[in-house]
């Protein structure tokens, strides 16, 4: 099982990768597991103050 992120209103959500059309690696946030992964190195969890989804943030 990858990455699981629970927010402040209660919300799991799993990170989930895919690639691009530029044959780059995409990070995204879902309710369901897609293609879960774990934390990528050097990368960090935030969560928006608004919307309260969370985001992936470089260290």
């Amino acid at each position: 099982m990858g990455y699981e992120h629970t927010n402040s209103k209660g919300i799991k959500y799993y990170l989930n990768s895919t690639v691009g059309k530029n044959g780059r690696s995409l990070f995204f946030f879902s309710k369901e597991p897609k293609q879960p992964i774990d934390l990528p190195e050097g990368y960090s969890i935030i969560e928006s103050p608004l919307t309260k989804l969370p985001l992936l943030k470089k260290k």
